[in-house]
């Protein structure tokens, strides 16, 4: 059996303030899911978006191409249908049109049937000054961790 996937987006929870999560599907073509299970992906620059007919995609996805999959190869930014339920979908169209959030992409994993899952999150953007806390409350739990471990030698 294969390694467990989880292809993290790490300036997601730096950059946001996390409101609310779910867990969406995607849909991908045959060399796209047999790139995302050797790891080849990446969820840096990506967002959601919806479309004119209420549909949730993700844009700016790099998934690599399958190095054996020749001229049938996907393209590695396209766009990427996610799949959620309809009242999912609603209140977060009626979310991000009325309060002006964000929807960014936490992580994508493969689950235990094999299906390519993805969390996504309702946000809202940090100020600089909320970013400069964030990086001073990492730096004291840091230090108090380094002098608990010289205290317990």
């Amino acid at each position: 059996m294969q390694k467990q996937i989880n292809i993290k987006n790490k300036r997601a929870r730096f950059d946001y303030e996390i409101l609310d999560k779910y867990t969406a599907g995607i849909v991908l073509a045959g060399t796209e899911i047999k790139s995302l299970r050797q790891g080849k992906a990446s969820l840096s620059q990506s967002f959601c978006e919806f479309n004119e007919q209420g549909e949730l995609f993700i844009i700016n996805m790099q998934i690599d191409e399958y190095s054996h999959g020749g001229h049938f190869n996907h393209k590695p930014k396209a766009a990427r249908k996610l799949l959620l339920n309809k009242n999912e979908l609603k209140k977060l169209r009626k979310e991000v049109a009325v309060s002006g959030l964000t929807i960014v992409p936490l992580n994508v994993f493969i689950n235990d049937k094999g299906l390519a899952k993805m969390n996504i999150a309702l946000a809202r953007g940090k100020k600089e000054y909320d970013k400069r806390e964030t990086i001073k409350d990492r730096e004291s739990k840091r230090n108090l961790a380094r002098v608990k471990k010289d205290f317990n030698r």
